[in-house]
């Protein structure tokens, strides 16, 4: 199995309600491409001091798995993952850092 685990940084303040809800449409949207097995999400979880290290520190961090390579591209190739990002980048901008993996031991 593939895991696609990406960190998503909202660049402004994002209430915990409309967090939530785009993490249920990125869940909804992937799971409407029929590729996807597996959806965790979480919110980032701050140490005190860290908004002092020049790093990238993420809002939310989740993880998508799918059977292969092949389906994992096919999961963000498709226009309703797509439009999620855009949706709500247009309403709070993000950046997102990720990483495409095998099961973490």
């Amino acid at each position: 199995m593939m895991q696609h685990t990406m960190f998503v940084q909202f660049t402004e303040p994002i209430p915990e309600a409309d967090l939530n809800q785009y993490l249920a449409d990125l869940e909804r949207a992937a799971k409407g491409t029929g590729v996807l097995q597996t959806f965790a999400a979480q919110r980032h979880i701050p140490v005190p001091g860290e908004e002092r290290i020049p790093a990238f520190i993420a809002t939310a961090v989740v993880q998508l798995g799918a059977a292969d390579l092949e389906a994992l591209g096919a999961l963000f190739a498709a226009p309703e993952v797509g439009e999620v990002f855009s949706t709500w980048r247009a309403r709070y901008p993000f950046k997102a850092a990720w990483a495409n993996h095998e099961a973490l031991a």
